[in-house]
C-alpha cells in the first residue's frame, strides 16, 4: 500500500499534472485536487486486491524469485491497463494516440520498479533466513530403511538448506530394526500418522519409499489427504522417464512434489467469484420457479418442501446440504439407502424435479455459504464414503476441493444406485481433479445444461 501511494503520487505529479488543461496540484489547504485525493484513497486498495487475487499473499515462505518476477510483470501489465482504461473513460487522459501511449508506458515504468524492488527485497531476505536456519518447516520422513537414511544425509548435506527441520521418522514395514533411528527419533507407525502430524506441527512430509510400492504410497497419501501439508517423494527412474519429475532448481535434492496446487491461485479466486455471482443471479431469477415447486411439493405429499441432511465437504468437514424434497417424508427411517429408477419412495413431483435437476436449486445457498462450488464432485454421506474408501482409497483425493452442484462424473455417469457405481463414477471426478481449470468448469456447465434439456437425470 505504501508503494501504491508513492506510485500514484509520482504518476499524478509528473504525468497527469503536465497534461494540457489539467489543474496543477494545489498546496493550499482546502484546494487539493479531488482526483489526487480520490486516487490516494482507491489506488492502493485496487492494487492490494489485484495482488491478492493473483495469489501474492499465499505461501509467502516458499517463493521463487524468478517466478515472482514473471508474475509481477504480468500483474503490473494487467493492472496498469485497467487503471489506464479507467482514466481514459473518465476523461482524465485525453488527446492523440501518442499521448495515450506515453501515459500508459509512464505509469508502467513508475509502477514496476517501485512495487517490485520492495517485494524482491522481502523475498530475498526470507530466502536468506530459510537458508541460514532462522525460518524452517517441521518435517517428517516416512520410511526407515537405508533409502531413508541416504535421503536424510543428502538433504542435510546439500549446498543450500531448504529449511527442513526434521522431527523424526515413522516406519512402514513393521520390523524393529530401523537404520534411521541412528539419526532421527522413531515416532511410530502409519496408524499414528495424523496424531504425529498434529503433535509435532508437521508442515512437510517426505516419502522415502520405493516408488514401486504403490499400495503403501496410496494408503499413506490417503491418510494425509485431510492435512494441509507439502508432500514430497523420492523419484524412481519411471517417474523421471515419464516426465513426472519437474525441478525448480538444480541445487536442491530432486524430489517429486505430490501435493501440487490443483489450480493457479488467480483461477481459484476467479472460480470463487463466479460461484458467488452465478448463485446470486440464479437464486433471484428462480424465485418464481422455487415458489411454484414448494407449493407443488406441499400440495402432493406430507413433509417439508426443503429438506437437509449431512454431507462431507472439503477436508472432510461435514455440512448440511439443502434440496427440494423429492421423496416421501422419512424416506430413510430404516437407514441410508440410495435411490434407483424404480424407487417407490420418489414422489410424482420428485421424479420430474430429479430429471430436470430442479431439486438442486437450494444448493446455491450452500455455494453462498462456502460449503460447495458450482462445479465439483458431488458430496456424499459419510456412511457411503466409508464404504467407497474401503474399495477405492483414492476417493479421499476428492476431499481436497469443495464439492459441487454438478460434476463431470455426474454428467458422464449420472446418479449412482450403489457403491460400485459410485466407484465407477469416481474415475471421472479424479480426472477432473487433476485437470481443474475455469475453462473445464465452463465445459462441464455446458454439458450440464444439455443434460437438463435432455432430462437424463434419475
Amino acid at each position: 500500500m505504501l508503494s501504491a501511494l508513492l506510485i500514484w503520487t509520482l504518476f499524478y505529479s509528473l504525468i497527469i499534472n503536465r497534461l494540457p488543461g489539467k489543474t496543477i496540484l494545489e498546496s493550499i489547504p482546502g484546494k487539493t485536487d479531488q482526483l489526487f485525493v480520490t486516487g490516494v484513497l482507491l489506488y492502493p486498495f485496487f492494487w492490494v486486491l489485484l495482488y491478492y487475487f493473483w495469489g501474492f499473499y499465499r505461501d509467502i515462505f516458499r517463493r521463487s524469485r524468478l517466478k515472482e518476477l514473471g508474475a509481477s510483470i504480468t500483474v503490473a501489465l494487467a493492472g496498469t491497463l485497467i487503471i489506464f482504461l479507467f482514466l481514459i473513460s473518465t476523461d482524465v487522459i485525453e488527446g492523440a494516440p501518442g499521448v495515450f501511449f506515453n501515459c500508459f508506458m509512464s505509469l508502467l515504468y513508475i509502477h514496476f520498479p517501485v512495487s517490485y524492488i520492495p517485494r524482491l527485497t522481502i523475498t530475498s531476505v526470507t530466502i536468506s533466513d530459510i537458508r541460514k536456519g532462522r525460518i524452517g518447516f517441521n518435517t517428517l520422513i516416512i520410511g526407515s530403511d537405508i533409502k531413508a537414511v541416504d535421503l536424510y544425509k543428502e538433504l542435510k548435506n546439500q549446498i543450500r538448506s531448504t529449511g527442513n527441520k526434521f522431527k523424526g521418522f515413522i516406519n512402514i514395514n513393521g520390523n524393529k530394526n530401523y537404520p534411521m533411528s541412528r539419526f532421527l527419533p522413531h515416532l511410530g507407525g502409519p496408524d499414528r500418522l495424523n496424531e504425529i502430524i498434529s503433535k509435532y506441527g508437521i508442515e512437510e512430509v517426505i516419502l522415502a519409499i520405493e516408488s514401486t510400492d504403490h499400495d503403501k504410497i496410496e494408503g499413506i497419501i490417503g491418510r494425509l489427504n485431510h492435512q494441509r501439508l507439502i508432500i514430497r517423494a523420492i523419484p524412481g527412474m519411471h517417474d523421471i522417464l515419464t516426465g513426472r519429475l519437474k525441478i525448480d532448481t538444480i541445487i536442491e535434492t530432486p524430489l517429486i512434489r505430490i501435493s501440487h496446487r490443483l489450480m493457479p491461485v488467480w483461477q481459484k479466486n476467479l472460480k470463487q467469484v463466479i460461484d458467488i455471482i452465478f448463485s446470486v443471479v440464479a437464486l433471484l431469477l428462480l424465485i418464481p420457479v422455487s415458489i411454484f415447486i414448494m407449493i407443488w411439493i406441499k400440495s402432493t405429499s406430507k413433509g417439508p418442501a426443503i429438506y437437509s441432511h449431512e454431507r462431507i465437504g472439503k477436508n472432510g468437514k461435514p455440512f448440511m446440504i439443502y434440496k427440494f424434497r423429492t421423496m416421501i417424508n422419512n424416506a430413510e427411517k430404516n437407514g441410508p439407502e440410495l435411490s434407483s429408477g424404480n424407487d417407490t419412495r420418489i414422489t410424482g413431483p420428485g421424479r420430474f424435479l430429479r430429471k430436470s435437476r430442479l431439486d438442486e436449486i437450494p444448493n446455491f445457498v450452500n455455494v453462498l455459504k462456502g460449503d460447495m462450488s458450482i462445479v465439483g464432485p458431488r458430496p456424499e454421506r459419510k456412511y457411503y464414503i466409508d464404504q467407497i474408501v474401503n474399495k477405492a482409497p483414492h476417493y479421499n483425493h476428492l476431499l481436497k476441493i469443495k464439492p459441487g452442484i454438478t460434476s463431470w462424473g455426474q454428467v458422464k455417469y449420472g446418479y449412482a444406485e450403489n457403491v460400485d457405481q459410485m466407484i465407477q463414477r469416481l474415475r471421472y471426478d479424479i480426472i477432473y481433479l487433476e485437470n481443474m481449470s475455469v475453462f473445464v468448469d465452463f465445459q462441464i456447465l455446458i454439458l450440464t445444461v444439455l443434460t437438463i434439456f435432455k432430462r437424463k437425470g434419475i
